[in-house]
């Protein structure tokens, strides 16, 4: 079974969900198909005897654009792009016009009226035919589909206002609504590039963790020459030289030599790990000592790093399958404008109106019907929102994700990198004296491990002056050792260690070792923040790829519950088990072995140190050392979405008042569309309040 993936820009609501997924199922040689709806993409599980254009064709019989995507993830398709140039048109098109009617408003009749109606719809012709095109698309694909969208009487209003209006016109008529049609495009426009904005701030993460791999690798051919290889082409059973500071192209096992290997971006883990003949190392990882000789074991798309994006890109269709607000709301709002206008068309034609004045009652519901408040309700709130929360060091990357940030009652975190800094320093340096602290630091000095760096650091700054150490030399998985003053100095792994304790030990000659502990400091704020969140109903719990011992011990000083030394597909299954008892996690984490259980997570957050791929999986990248954002965020997402139900509330009363009169009459599309743009603005100057929601 061939699988394959497609960008679909059309995707505007919860119901293209369904008709995808069930319309592409149906199709003979289409297995499934499921959709990633903040991505705008689609996967179909299919027989390999399908070519791309069948399927293009396919996506084209339910109504929708399709392209196919290549191995790497498709970024956003431009849309927020062309609706703003769309927007600029009908912006400045709305203005002219909006000038030119103030004479007609004024009393202007004759040739003078029918002057300035000419001119307003030289301007309005060409500006609906480029402004509308998103949604003149749009509702003629769902219509060529079968189906309608809330496109379909976006298009009959706009498409009905303007030929009305150059009717009227031809006729020399008293009235044309060339201003009603273009402010008509320009709120709705404006509704759905914030949306498109938003949207477009989601990332998939696959792409940004594959960029991990090493490029290529010197492999060893059999006549015992080296050559470079693409890491495409390398294979199993193959040798490769992995030098100091390489990142490994392949898995494999180490057939000769040791080294140190930086393995945070997989397991979390902040200490490098020592690795020797026999032992396995991981695709991603970093030598950061010697030169060593690696068997390939796994390659390509069967390394760890590869299992680790796949099960990103898995977890990620749970949650792009969440259904918006106004997604929700949409549902039914296409059916129900098409039932209102019809009915009064057909009810005032029966009650003996000619069709000229029924035709123009009907435009005037479509108008005031039209859904601008209901489209701004959400995205003015969100942009205000993520906004505020931009400036509290929180970048929000999609919409939907401060809808989930509302709704999250459990929290998750990683402990190395992110409640506390992944960065080790030394908890006691009065055990050494002067002489003492000099040796270690020209010890230290030597070494790029990172406690080796701690140590030097903290030393430098105390102002320690390096004592004369000679012949040093370090030694993967010992330390490092030298000559002083004839007696031979020793900085390295501790003689004695449960291998829970971060520690590293100076010995001088045959005295006894000094212990040196080091400790990964929590993030400022890291308490406060737990503790708060405890009080907003999300209990907060510790799942962490590092050693156990270290894990309780941040989670005993925290009051959570820890689990340590977890794979990532640990971490996934411990995200689900918590989402099948029906609670909502916020996921936080910094590493890749992170990656699959922040996209599998309701909603997710990453500090702005994480790697790019953990990054660009979360929902949001909070700033600074502190965990403080974490709790900001909650808050004033909960603030959003009070303010988008009174939005709701707005525009849903709007209609209560407006729809009446204009069914009864008493509403001409002019006064139609300045009662729309009232609750526009309305909606709008709501959603300001938001400004304060971070403090």
């Amino acid at each position: 079974m061939a699988v394959s993936r497609f960008a679909v820009p059309g995707m505007r609501c919860a119901g293209c969900i369904s008709k995808l997924e069930n319309g592409l199922a149906a199709v003979p040689g289409i297995a499934a198909a499921r959709v990633n709806f903040t991505a705008k993409q689609v996967q179909i599980s299919h027989d390999p005897a399908l070519s791309a254009p069948a399927l293009v064709k396919a996506f084209a019989g339910l109504g929708f654009d399709a392209s196919p995507l290549g191995d790497a993830l498709a970024g956003p398709d431009g849309e927020a792009r062309q609706l703003v140039k769309a927007l600029a048109v009908a912006g400045f098109a709305a203005m002219n016009i909006m000038l030119l009617s103030v004479s007609v408003w004024s009393g202007a009749g004759g040739l003078t009226r029918d002057l300035f109606h000419w001119l307003s719809a030289l301007i309005a012709l060409p500006t609906v035919a480029y402004a509308g095109q998103p949604f003149f698309r749009s509702a003629w694909r769902a219509l060529k589909a079968g189906h309608t969208n809330m496109d379909v009487p976006i298009s009959i209003g706009v498409t009905l206002a303007t030929a009305l209006s150059l009717f009227e016109t031809i006729t020399h008529g008293a009235h044309a609504y060339f201003d009603s049609a273009v402010m008509l495009l320009f709120f709705l426009l404006a509704g759905r590039w914030l949306d498109a904005v938003m949207r477009d701030r989601a990332r998939d993460g696959v792409s940004a963790l594959l960029k991990h791999m090493a490029a290529g690798a010197l492999v060893m051919g059999d006549d015992g020459q080296s050559q470079w290889m693409k890491a495409a082409d390398i294979r199993p059973g193959m040798k490769m030289l992995v030098a100091s500071g390489e990142r490994l192209a392949a898995d494999g096992v180490i057939v000769q030599g040791r080294s140190h290997f930086d393995q945070s971006l997989i397991t979390g883990e902040a200490m490098p790990v020592t690795v020797g003949v026999g032992g396995k190392v991981l695709a991603g990882t970093l030598n950061t000592g010697d030169a060593v000789e690696v068997a390939v074991t796994a390659a390509g798309a069967d390394t760890s790093i590869a299992d680790i994006a796949r099960l990103m890109q898995d977890a990620a269709q749970g949650r792009s399958r969440y259904v918006r607000i106004a997604d929700k709301a949409a549902r039914l709002y296409a059916p129900a404008v098409h039932t209102l206008a019809l009915c009064s068309f057909i009810g005032w034609m029966l009650a003996g109106a000619g069709w000229h004045e029924s035709l123009l009652i009907a435009v005037a519901v479509l108008i005031i019907t039209c859904p601008c408040a209901l489209g701004l309700a959400v995205p003015a709130a969100q942009i205000v929102a993520t906004g505020a929360l931009m400036k509290a060091g929180v970048l929000v990357k999609d919409g939907s994700a401060l809808e989930r940030l509302a709704e999250a009652d459990a929290a998750v975190f990683d402990k190395t990198g992110t409640l506390t800094l992944g960065s080790p320093e030394p908890v006691d340096l009065s055990v050494l004296d002067a002489t003492q602290a000099g040796i270690a630091l020209a010890l230290a000095q030597c070494s790029r491990h990172p406690l080796s760096e701690a140590l030097r650091a903290a030393l430098t700054a105390a102002g320690t002056v390096p004592q004369r150490v000679t012949l040093v030399t370090e030694t993967p998985g010992e330390g490092l050792s030298g000559q002083w003053h004839g007696q031979v100095v020793r900085l390295g792994r501790p003689a004695s260690n449960d291998g829970d304790l971060m520690a590293a030990a100076l010995s001088i000659g045959a005295a006894p070792e000094i212990l040196l502990r080091f400790a990964d400091p929590q993030r400022p704020a890291a308490a406060a923040t737990i503790a708060e969140l405890a009080e907003l109903g999300l209990p907060a719990r510790i799942l962490s790829g590092d050693r156990p011992g270290p894990v309780a011990a941040v989670a005993a000083a925290l009051g959570i519950n820890g689990q340590g030394g977890l794979s990532p597909a640990d971490k996934l299954a411990a995200i689900k088990a918590l989402s099948a008892e029906g609670r909502k996690v916020l996921m936080v984490g910094d590493g890749l072995n992170d990656g699959p259980a922040l996209a599998a997570g309701h909603v997710s957050m990453a500090p702005g140190s994480a790697a790019d791929a953990s990054q660009n999986a979360a929902d949001a990248v909070f700033l600074g050392s502190s965990l403080a954002p974490v709790a900001t965020a909650i808050r004033a997402a909960r603030a959003t979405q009070a303010v988008v139900r009174q939005n709701f509330a707005l525009a849903i009363g709007y209609n209560i008042i407006a729809v009446p009169l204009a069914i009864a009459g008493l509403v001409t599309p002019l006064v139609a569309a300045l009662a729309m743009s009232g609750s526009s603005i309305i909606v709008v100057a709501n959603a300001l309040r938001l400004k304060g929601s971070t403090r």
